[in-house]
C-alpha cells in the first residue's frame, strides 16, 4: 500500500488507503449539514426593555418547545435571537411568557406575568418584535413590515407557568 501526499494526475490524493480527499471531504459536508437539515429556516426575535422596566425575561416557544430564553435589565436593554423552524411546516403555534419587573409612579416594584398564543404563517426569513400592551396584560409577535405574518389570540396563554427560581 503507498501512501501519497501529493496530488496525482490520476486522480484524487490518497491520505490513506481506500479513503481519498474527496470522499473525506463528502463525508465532512454531510456531518457538517446534517443538523440543519431538519430546519426548514429561521426567523429572528428581537425583545427589549422598555423605560418603565426594571427587568424582564421572556420566553419563545414553538409548536410547544421552548426554543429561547431572553432577559433584559440595564445592562441589557435589547437581544435578538434566532428561532429554527422544523422542516415541512409554513405553519406554526408560538406562545409568548414573561415576567416583567417594574417600578411604579410610587416607588413600589411591581412584576407582572404576561403571555399569549398566537399562529406564525411562513416566518422564515421575517423579523419579529415582542411587544407588550394594555398594561401588561398581553405580549405578541409582530413583524411591523408584514403583520399578516403573525396572527395574535388576545389573553393569557394557559401554556405558560412562572419559572422556578
Amino acid at each position: 500500500m503507498s501512501r501519497s501526499y501529493a496530488p496525482s494526475p490520476s486522480g484524487p490524493v490518497s491520505i490513506r488507503p481506500n479513503f481519498t480527499v474527496r470522499t473525506a471531504a463528502c463525508a465532512v459536508a454531510f456531518f457538517v449539514l446534517l443538523p440543519t437539515m431538519a430546519h426548514a429556516g429561521e426567523f429572528s426575535v428581537t425583545d427589549e426593555k422598555a423605560d418603565t422596566e426594571i427587568s424582564e425575561v421572556s420566553r419563545i416557544y414553538l409548536d410547544g418547545q421552548l426554543v429561547s430564553t431572553i432577559k433584559l435589565d440595564d445592562m441589557n436593554r435589547a437581544k435578538t435571537v434566532r428561532v429554527a423552524t422544523p422542516a415541512g411546516r409554513t405553519e406554526h403555534s408560538y406562545t409568548l411568557c414573561g415576567e416583567i419587573t417594574i417600578r411604579t409612579p410610587e416607588g413600589r416594584v411591581e412584576t407582572h406575568e404576561v403571555s399569549s398564543d398566537g399562529v406564525l404563517h411562513n416566518p422564515d426569513g421575517h423579523h419579529f418584535y415582542a411587544l407588550g400592551s394594555n398594561g401588561f396584560t398581553d405580549f405578541y409577535l409582530l413583524d411591523p413590515d408584514f403583520p399578516e405574518t403573525a396572527e395574535h389570540r388576545p389573553g393569557q396563554s394557559e401554556a405558560c407557568a412562572a419559572p422556578i427560581s
